[in-house]
């Protein structure tokens, strides 16, 4: 496949069948689709249109996710802005997220520890910080963002003994910090907070990154790259960053660590698997100094 970071000519989707195959998964509920129900919408053979969709995966156009049998093919984050430009705005219809429900969830959830005004301020400045990344999923993310810092919030005003919370911070939030995340997720459990953020996020953590994730037994479940806060940093006992320079801000009281890691953006499977490996040596040692 082409890397994710060149830009693949789309004189590959000037067959028809193939730039509808790409309305069709832009325009799905969730922004993927199988083959099959690809095949029926379209009432062709499926091994026609598995064709198409490996012209498509060869070119860097989409990428797949597989699940169990099955295998999801969605527009490459990278690509969804030149897919756009030659295919059009979409024109389906989207529903307006119940913004109201979200707010009265997380109010209730947090009822007694945060003030409504509170909880109310923090949804509307995560989903102002998601939108000017990515709108996929814009109220799911918007409600698991501010609930993640509505949690480090209380987690800082607590005055009983706590796990310790680990930030992971790279620039897009999409390779090295998920890496580690995960990795530190699987090993220690409940034993430790972990959260990430970029300081540049990009729209989707990488399809390499969640392959090579998968290999060791580590799922990504629902992580998606995250902007940096002042309060994510606060609510951190350890902040490590990795390649976004000076943009962390700097709190009295937190250990700050520096992992000079290689970037695994467009790197092969197996300079991305070296770079995996590398994170778990690190991430073993980290947890190994934290406090029971």
């Amino acid at each position: 496949m082409a890397s994710e970071s060149a830009a693949p000519p789309l004189s590959v989707v000037a067959d028809p069948t193939r730039a509808r195959i790409l309305q069709l998964i832009r325009e799905s509920a969730d922004g993927r689709a199988l083959v099959g129900r690809l095949a029926d919408e379209l009432q062709l053979r499926q091994p026609t249109v598995s064709h198409h969709m490996a012209a498509l995966y060869a070119e860097g156009i989409v990428e797949r996710e597989r699940d169990g049998r099955r295998v999801w093919y969605s527009i490459h984050p990278d690509q969804a802005e030149r897919v756009d430009a030659l295919l059009g705005e979409s024109t389906a219809p989207v529903e307006e997220p119940d913004w109201d429900r979200i707010l009265d969830d997380l109010a209730a959830r947090y009822r007694g520890v945060l003030s409504w005004e509170t909880v109310a301020r923090c949804i509307n400045d995560s989903r102002r910080l998601l939108e000017a990344g990515s709108t996929r999923l814009l109220a799911s993310r918007t409600a698991a963002f501010a609930a993640a810092r509505l949690d480090g919030l209380t987690r800082a005003r607590a005055r009983e003994p706590r796990q310790p919370t680990v930030l992971f911070v790279c620039v897009q939030n999409a390779g090295r910090s998920q890496l580690a995340a995960g990795i530190l997720r699987q090993l220690a459990g409940d034993r430790v907070v972990v959260r990430t953020a970029g300081s540049a996020p990009a729209a989707e953590v990488r399809a390499a990154i969640v392959s090579a994730l998968d290999e060791i037994g580590v799922s990504i479940g629902g992580e998606f790259p995250k902007p940096l806060t002042d309060d994510a940093v606060r609510a951190a006992d350890v902040v490590v960053t990795m390649g976004c320079g000076d943009a962390c801000p700097v709190y009295p009281g937190r250990r700050y660590l520096d992992w000079d890691l290689e970037d695994p953006v467009g790197k092969p499977a197996t300079t991305v698997r070296r770079i995996r490996d590398d994170i778990d040596q690190r991430v073993r040692a980290l947890l190994a100094e934290l406090p029971d």
